[in-house]
Parts: C-alpha cells; sequence; structure tokens
C-alpha cells in the first residue's frame, strides 16, 4: 500500500477510531464487557503462544490471534474444533455437510467449503507445525492438547503452507519429565459414553515415551426412519503415541505418530421440501431422515485417518534455533450421501476419497537483543482422489478425479528494534505451485452404479471427460510480502500496523464436463483452470492490559481486497434436450472480486478475585464488487459472501468459591456464556431461504469443581440449553431428480455432559 495523503489521513483516522473503540471496551470490561472464552482466563496470568514461531505473549505479538489453552477447554466442556467458532471473532469452524469428520473453515470471509479433490481450502490446519492438506479427519476432537491458537489474516512470512484467510494451529503437549498419568471419562444425554487415557514416563535421563488412547460415542440426535439406524450419532477412536529424545540440552526430537477412525453412520440431511411425485412429508425431526444409502463399495461410512512425524530442534546459541519437520499422512473416507434422504434411488451418491501427502520444513529462528526472525524453506508433495456416482434420473453419472499438488517456498520475517518502543517487521515469500490433474467422467444407463462403484455390468452411454497423463496442468508462481509496525505506546498498550499479500494457487474444476468437441473454446478454457486467488489486508489493531493485567482488550481493524475469488459450484443440465434436468456441470470460475472490512474486539476483566467477565464482538462487510456468471451476465448486486456473518459476539461469566469435597480442598466453578451469531448464507453465494440461517443464539453453562492441587477435577456442562435448532450446512439441488431435494444439516440440539479428570 502507497502511503499517499489519503492513505496517511486514513491511518490517523483508524488509529483515533481503534483507541476510542478500545477505551470504550476497557470500560465495558469494567462492569460488564463482551468478551472471549478461553483466550484469556482468570487462572492465566500471561498466556504464551507462537504465532510467530517464537514464544511470546499473547498480548505482546503484533498479530490477530486467539489462543486458547487446553486445561481450559477441557473445564469448560469443549468437545471439538467447531465449538470454538463460538468465540472467536469473523471465524466459521463447521463439519461440512453430510459428515462427521470433514472441517469447512471460514476466516473473515475467506475460505472453502466444498471438499471434492481439487479445491483446497483457504483456511490452513497445523498440528505441530504440520499442514493438512485435506479437510477430511479435520474436525478432530480436543485432547492431548497443550493450546490451540488461531490467526486471522493471510499467513505465509511465518507458516510452511501459505494460506489465504487463516490459520489454525493445534499444539499438543510436551511429555512430562516424570511419570504421569492421566484419565478423562464423559457420560451424557443421548447416551454419550467418552473415555480418554494418557500416560508418559522418562525411560532414561534423556528418553521419554508417552501414549494416548481416546473413545468417543454417543447415540443419534435422530433416527434413520428407513432402517432404524441412529442419525447424527458418534463412534470415534482415536490413538498418539509418541517418543520425545534429549542427547543434550541443546537437542530435541520427538517422532509421532496417531491415528483416528470414525465409524459413524452416515449423517444424512433432513428435507426441507416435500417430495414432488411420492409426497413425502418434511419430518417433524430436524434429525431424522428416510435414507437408504447406507454404503459405499460396500463399507458403511468410516472416516480413517494416520500419520507420521519428525520433529528436530537444535539450539546453535542462546539465539539461533534450527528445526527440521517432516511428516507424512493419509486418510480414506467411504461416504454414502443420500441427497433425495428418501427411501428411494432419486439422487444418490457413494463417494470415495483418499489423501496422501509428505512434507518437509527447514527453519532457522533467531532472537536477539534488537533484531528477531524467522526464515524457512518448505515443500509438499500431495495426492487427493475421490470417486463418485451421482445416481439420478435412470443413470449412473461416474466422476474420478486424482490431483497432483507440488509445492515449494523459501519465506523469511524480521523484525527489529528501530527504538526502545518501535519496532518494524519486513517479510516475504516465494512460492512455486504446481498441480496435475486427471478428470474422467462417464454415463451408465441405469441408476444401479458405475463399475467401478461396484455396480453391475451396466451400458456405457457416453464419455463427457477424459482428461489424462498431465493434459491438466498449471504452475503458479508468486511472491506475497508482509510490513508491518508496532509501537509500545506504554508498557500496556501494544499498538501495530500491517500490510499483507496472500495467496492460493490455482486449479481445475473436478466436475468439468468437456463433451465431444475438446477443441472448443469453452471446453479449452476449461483445462486451463481458474487462476490463483489473490487478497491484501491492512490491519490496524491495539492490545492493551489495565490494572496491572487485570483488564485485556485487544482490538483490530482490517481491510481486505480480493481478487480473482475461486467460486467452485454445479448446475443441474438437460443433456438431451427433453426438459429435464438429468445430469451436471461443475461452474468453477475466477468470478469475482470482493472488499472486506470489519472490526474484531475481545476482552477479558478480572472484576474480583473470584469474578471474572471475558468476551468478543466482531463485525465484517464483506461485498462482491464484481460477479461474472454464466454468459458473462454481470450478477455482482445478486450475490453475497456465505459462511461470513456481519456480526458475531460471546459474553462468559465465572464465578469460583473455595469448596472442600471428598476430603479435599478445591475450588467450584460457575461458567456460563452466550453466543450470538447474525444472518449467514450457508450453501451458496445467492440467498436461499429454505438453507440460509437467521440470527440465533446458544446458551452454555458448566458448573466445574477442581481439586487445589488440579490432580482432580469434576464438571457438568451443559451445551445450547435454550435447545436452538440452527443450521450449518445443506444440499440445494431442486431441479436434479425427480423430488426436488434441498436438504438442511443442523447444529447440536441441547446436549448435557458430565467429566471426571483424574491424574494418578
Amino acid at each position: 500500500m502507497r502511503l499517499t495523503k489519503k492513505n496517511m489521513k486514513l491511518l490517523r483516522h483508524s488509529a483515533a477510531a481503534l483507541i476510542a473503540v478500545s477505551g470504550t471496551t476497557m470500560a465495558q470490561a469494567q462492569s460488564a464487557p463482551s468478551a472471549d472464552t478461553a483466550s484469556a482466563t482468570s487462572e492465566t496470568a500471561t498466556v504464551m503462544v507462537t504465532a510467530r514461531r517464537r514464544e511470546e505473549s499473547l498480548q505482546d505479538v503484533p498479530v490477530s490471534v486467539t489462543a486458547f489453552i487446553g486445561d481450559q477447554l477441557a473445564k469448560t466442556g469443549i468437545a471439538d474444533l467447531t465449538a470454538l467458532a463460538q468465540t472467536l471473532p469473523n471465524t466459521t469452524l463447521s463439519a461440512s455437510r453430510g459428515t462427521n469428520s470433514t472441517l469447512t473453515s471460514f476466516i473473515r470471509g475467506v475460505g472453502q467449503q466444498d471438499p471434492v479433490a481439487g479445491y483446497e481450502s483457504g483456511v490452513g490446519i497445523y498440528l505441530d507445525d504440520i499442514y493438512l492438506a485435506r479437510p477430511q479427519g479435520a474436525v478432530a476432537d480436543i485432547y492431548d492438547v497443550e493450546r490451540i491458537e488461531v490467526l486471522r489474516g493471510p499467513q505465509g512470512t511465518l507458516y510452511g503452507r501459505n494460506t489465504i484467510g487463516g490459520a489454525v494451529k493445534y499444539v499438543t503437549r510436551k511429555l512430562a519429565p516424570t511419570t504421569e498419568v492421566r484419565l478423562r471419562a464423559s457420560v451424557g444425554t443421548y447416551r454419550q459414553m467418552d473415555g480418554v487415557l494418557t500416560a508418559s514416563t522418562p525411560i532414561s535421563d534423556t528418553v521419554r515415551v508417552g501414549a494416548t488412547l481416546a473413545k468417543f460415542t454417543r447415540d443419534g440426535f435422530g433416527t434413520n426412519l428407513t432402517n432404524g439406524d441412529a442419525n447424527y450419532n458418534k463412534d470415534l477412536s482415536a490413538g498418539r503415541i509418541s517418543v520425545e529424545v534429549t542427547p543434550t540440552t541443546d537437542l530435541f526430537i520427538r517422532l509421532a505418530a496417531d491415528t483416528t477412525q470414525d465409524d459413524s453412520n452416515a449423517k444424512q440431511g433432513h428435507r426441507e421440501t416435500v417430495g414432488k411425485v411420492s409426497g413425502a412429508p418434511i419430518l417433524a425431526n430436524s434429525y431424522d431422515t428416510q435414507a437408504n444409502l447406507t454404503t459405499v463399495l460396500g463399507h458403511t461410512q468410516q472416516v480413517t485417518q494416520s500419520g507420521v512425524s519428525a520433529l528436530i530442534e537444535y539450539n546453535i546459541s542462546n539465539e539461533l534455533t534450527i528445526k527440521s519437520v517432516t511428516a507424512s499422512r493419509h486418510d480414506k473416507s467411504y461416504a454414502p450421501i443420500d441427497f433425495d434422504s428418501l427411501n428411494k434411488v432419486d439422487f444418490d451418491v457413494p463417494a470415495l476419497y483418499t489423501n496422501k501427502q509428505f512434507s518437509q520444513e527447514f527453519q532457522a529462528t533467531y532472537t536477539g537483543k534488537k533484531i528477531q526472525g524467522v526464515a524457512g524453506v518448505y515443500y509438499i508433495d500431495a495426492n487427493a482422489y475421490n470417486k463418485f456416482d451421482a445416481r439420478v434420473i435412470g443413470v449412473s453419472i461416474f466422476t474420478e478425479d486424482n490431483i497432483d499438488t507440488k509445492a515449494w517456498a523459501a519465506f523469511a520475517d524480521v523484525s527489529a528494534d528501530l527504538t526502545d518502543s518501535l519496532t518494524a517487521s519486513v517479510g516475504g515469500r516465494y512460492t512455486v505451485d504446481q498441480r496435475q490433474a486427471s478428470i474422467l467422467r462417464q454415463v451408465y444407463l441405469g441408476t444401479a452404479g458405475s463399475p467401478a462403484m461396484g455396480g453391475p455390468a451396466t451400458v456405457l452411454i457416453r464419455t463427457d471427460t477424459n482428461l489424462v497423463n498431465g493434459e491438466l496442468e498449471r504452475t503458479d508462481k508468486k511472491f506475497t510480502p508482509r510490513v508491518s509496525l508496532g509501537w509500545k505506546a506504554s508498557p500496556e498498550q501494544n499498538v501495530y500496523a500491517s500490510w499483507t499479500e496472500g495467496f492460493k494457487g490455482g486449479m481445475f474444476d473436478p466436475r468439468m464436463v468437456i463433451g465431444a468437441d475438446a477443441n472448443a473454446p469453452a471446453a479449452l478454457a476449461k483445462r486451463k483452470g481458474v487462476a490463483p486467488e489473490q487478497i491484501s489486508t491492512f490491519e490496524l489493531g491495539l492490545k492493551s492490559q489495565f490494572n496491572r493485567g487485570r483488564i485485556l482488550t485487544n482490538a483490530s481493524i482490517f481491510q481486505s481486497d480480493y481478487k480473482d475469488v475461486q467460486i467452485p459450484g454445479s448446475v443441474a443440465i438437460d443433456t438431451n434436450g427433453d426438459g429435464i434436468m438429468d445430469s451436471f456441470t461443475g461452474t468453477l470460475t475466477n468470478a469475482g472480486k470482493a472488499k472486506i472490512k470489519g472490526l474484531e474486539l475481545e476482552a477479558s476483566a478480572r472484576v474480583t478475585d473470584a469474578f471474572t467477565l471475558t468476551g468478543m464482538f466482531s463485525y465484517i462487510d464483506a461485498k462482491y464488487t464484481q460477479f461474472i456468471g454464466p454468459a458473462n451476465a454481470d450478477l455482482t448486486n445478486l450475490r453475497f459472501f456465505q459462511n461470513t456473518p456481519t456480526k458475531t459476539a460471546n459474553l462468559q461469566a465465572t464465578y469460583d468459591w473455595p469448596l472442600a469435597m471428598m476430603g479435599r480442598n478445591g475450588k467450584l466453578s460457575l461458567i456460563t456464556s452466550v453466543a450470538y451469531r447474525d444472518d449467514a448464507l450457508l450453501v451458496d453465494a445467492v440467498a436461499i431461504p429454505m438453507l440460509d440461517q437467521t440470527a440465533y443464539s446458544l446458551w452454555d453453562a458448566s458448573l466445574v469443581w477442581t481439586s487445589s492441587d488440579n490432580r482432580l477435577r469434576v464438571g457438568l456442562h451443559g451445551k445450547n440449553l435454550n435447545d436452538t435448532r440452527y443450521k450449518v450446512a445443506g444440499y440445494n439441488n431442486p431441479l436434479l431428480g425427480a423430488e426436488g431435494n434441498v436438504l438442511a444439516f443442523y447444529g447440536n440440539p441441547r446436549t448435557v455432559t458430565a467429566t471426571v479428570d483424574y491424574r494418578f
């Protein structure tokens, strides 16, 4: 951004507004603030994060980041990653439509909700610095976690994989120096029964080993009325093992392996319309279904994922540390998706997803008195594969996508103390993103399925697309800079301004239909794929402490210019001119340009030693400035951002009082919170009243007793106590199939869970 007179004027006005907002937040915090959940707690004087790849105080780091401490997540009964969205500014995290384990994530309007091969997320998910290339299995239950950090805005100069919208970092615990055993057990409504066992021990002065086993089960919130199976149930097993070696005080090595298997039933949607042909009514229970598709290639719904990693960290000196992170991961999903949710084959999609990746990252971190920084190189080799049938109107449309991604990058970010109170940072990243794709699409007679998906010897009607052997290939290269300025206005006031560019590589439409004339202009255009997304974000922030740290406020305002927005989707088509929509085609384009601006506030006030208030408020104005649809139609005024509510807020109160139980001294805590989310489009960039979610609020409360030695904790947790029905995803296919297939998926109803945590 050029420092023109206009921009300087904007800076001055923005700084004044930000300081005024922060002052208002402080005044509110002293009485009844709107605040965050677990980002800063009454039990944690200083929250340390590694958002910039080095350990810093949350209040000092000049980045929009919220940190959740693992112990506090357990105390408030947070079960999985999606629940964090209630307390995060301008963030949506939810299980994708038709699945328990695939993640849909949006931060500040940027994200991706379609999990098919070829579409890459706009929000990066990291497990101990390891980027997860695909969303399948990313809705992880929270266990064995030291903290979770959520960074908002483009990330590239500090992280291995460039992510254009933001990043979510799981940071697991290091093993304890003494033998430690932890047991966590939960029972609750809908016959919930969970157990997590963690154990670690040193086997010598330099070697420690640890392992965690976890099992999460629950009956369904609804029922499949066709076969009696539970719908929205849970049956998940997980395990992790690690070995940590410290041959010297300067060398740390960790070898780790983890695995997860989700055997929950297929989560089928709720029909929002009466069947056009059958007259099937809309079911009264939002969690009920009449779906009849339950298997894929003989497998019921199942998601498995596993990975191995090696971390080597060596302190060359007190100032210089080098690190190597090597990882390999893979996952497989059998996903029976019944788009009609009826006991018939009107629009059924049995799908198989497999993903694998290898990544290597080298980092060097320098922390001198006047200069600090990180530099690194990164490589990832990933493959995303899926095949599925769309069984609709007398045919089975088979699609097979095989997408290879290779990316290389070099990045650096350096901060220099210009004075005792002024710090400047300059960073940059150069990325080479290479993608190859093979796409096969065939149409078979009958809805029994294609041969590749286990169907009988069906008749091949036609081949719509057959692009293999490197016919689809593109390489995108981009340098993305970042500059920031931090001013320590006082020991308690940290002002920062930053300008960052983000980038997400180009890709191919995995549902493309080329047709008979592969050399036609439209077909050739599809074969080139779509250009990379680009974003530039200016941010101004203020982090403050008052009353010796008893009151914390974090405020930021931002504005983003978003270009070449990749808009995925599919539309029904009539392939034989009989007036019946009997197939569909992908519609991936660089349709959009947009401007996004917003405000984010987080605050925490320890009103008394026993009473704490925390909260959050965010506002976002995300608008397309250009949206070009089919036949170059200008749809700018008719298209809107999805999964981006204009306003979100959260208010949490905690009251502690001493209480002895079971012969132990301890503390009883009452924790209650209310979360608000504004109206949001969930499925498409156009309003769909049956599927879009109106504004709603969720009320949670916990009553938790903790022993004074922190070895025993007993809790009772109520979630969605007002029993609000709210949608989190949907499918809109009113023209495909004869019945009119519009499905919604809902968030969890009221649940109550009792937990016991014990450290032996």
